[in-house]
């Protein structure tokens, strides 16, 4: 029971089911169940809403399902921590409970405040890092504030989430496409209608489920994958029937991808002018701290997440030009698993987990996606899935790097202080 509801809490803190598996089979060897002194043997069956726990040669198994309710960067921090403690046996799996019902239980101040100017700060923070023309960054600030609310709003009614990717990108560009009306604007960037609704695509979601795929995980990996891909269409359905009633013109031409804005260059005056290309890093500090304010992360893990977010930045515009997104995005994020596990392993405040998710809106895996399917490109439609692939190569890369050098030192450790490694 306690095996399983800890795999519940990871799976509420946005974990893998293959890392889930990986965790725990970790803490129950670390773990003497009997009174006797002898391991109990144990297999883990993870679903994305269920851990299955059973002993070989009996008939029984304990189910558990998750809580219904994803964690925030603090608490999925906290999960991190614990599951930690466990491994390296400085907590005892009998204090496993009470630790998991704390970390439940932590307050969230303001949640739909925190939720409307995060959301308003990750639209505008993308459209500068894209570089969008300044109009279309102050668009994106307000019909984030729009989108922030809806999304709050609609997650509180079941049958209503199910239908807020679609119903949030079809408001969001009938916004668009009335100021440009009014204006007389003329075709759009197509990120002053992606910037919005960037919080709710699937990036993290599908990469997951490609990651899940490569480690044998079909069932799982599949089931995500679809239900990602599904949002996706979703979105773009709103943003066409939105374009389709206000009959707003997108400049397919401008989906610039994050290490590409820097070769854009502007010809026009006045808020139809690019910002300067130092704006760039500004938009990356803004959109660090809309993800963390929107996903709960805290003071302490802000600044993480805007230390993270500007050197993944710095990696994509300076392989990006040498090597092409899609090698780019995969080179990135080998380095930033390798930095995150670093991370982890320095101090126990920063778990890879949250210090990695935050960059994904940076390598934008699910408005790649989105923006092949808005645009009808036949190059974006064919460059979605190669970056999603070099993303998922790049971190199952970037893993076995970190998990090679921790084997190493640990060795090595091991030796030189006359220790064997453990069982």
């Amino acid at each position: 029971m306690i095996l399983g509801e800890l795999g519940a809490t990871l799976l509420d803190a946005g974990a893998s089911v293959t890392d889930v598996r990986s965790s725990l089979e970790r803490v129950h060897r670390n773990e003497q169940l009997e009174p006797g002194g002898e391991a109990v043997d144990a297999h883990f069956a993870i679903l994305p809403e269920m851990v299955i726990v059973s002993r070989p040669g009996t008939a029984f198994a304990t189910t558990t399902t998750v809580g219904g309710r994803p964690l925030t960067f603090r608490q999925a921090a906290r999960a991190s921590r614990l599951v930690r403690d466990l491994e390296a046996g400085r907590v005892p799996l009998a204090e496993a409970p009470s630790r998991i019902a704390s970390i439940r239980a932590m307050p969230r101040r303001h949640p739909m405040v925190q939720n409307i100017i995060g959301t308003a700060l990750i639209s505008m923070g993308l459209a500068i890092v894209v570089r969008c023309p300044w109009w279309a960054i102050a668009l994106a600030f307000v019909v984030g504030l729009l989108v922030g609310a809806m999304t709050g709003f609609m997650s509180r009614i079941p049958s209503a989430a199910a239908i807020a990717p679609f119903v949030t990108a079809f408001v969001s560009t009938l916004c668009v496409g009335a100021v440009a009306n009014l204006f007389e604007l003329g075709p759009v960037p197509l990120f002053a209608v992606c910037a919005p609704i960037a919080i709710l695509v699937p990036g993290a979601l599908i990469t997951n489920a490609l990651l899940e795929l490569t480690a044998t995980d079909i069932v799982t990996g599949a089931a995500r994958l679809s239900y990602g891909i599904i949002i996706l269409v979703f979105m773009a359905a709103g943003v066409f029937s939105g374009a389709a009633l206000t009959g707003l013109a997108i400049d397919s031409d401008s989906a610039a991808l994050v290490g590409q804005g820097a070769s854009a260059v502007s010809a026009h005056p006045g808020w139809e002018a690019l910002p300067s290309l130092w704006f760039s890093w500004l938009g990356v500090a803004l959109l660090a701290v809309g993800v963390g304010l929107a996903f709960g992360a805290g003071s302490r893990l802000v600044l993480v997440s805007i230390a993270v977010m500007v050197g993944t930045y710095g990696v994509l515009r300076l392989l990006t030009p040498e090597m092409g997104n899609i090698v780019a995005t995969g080179l990135t994020a080998t380095l930033l698993f390798i930095a995150a596990r670093a991370l982890e392993r320095l101090t126990l405040a920063v778990p890879a987990t949250v210090s990695f998710q935050p960059a994904f809106l940076l390598l934008v895996p699910g408005t790649v996606g989105l923006v092949a399917l808005t645009s009808f490109d036949a190059e974006a439609l064919g460059t979605a899935p190669m970056i999603f692939l070099s993303l998922c190569i790049g971190t199952k890369v970037g893993a076995l790097v970190a998990d090679l050098a921790h084997i190493t030192r640990t060795t090595f450790q091991g030796r030189r202080s006359g220790a064997g490694l453990p069982s």
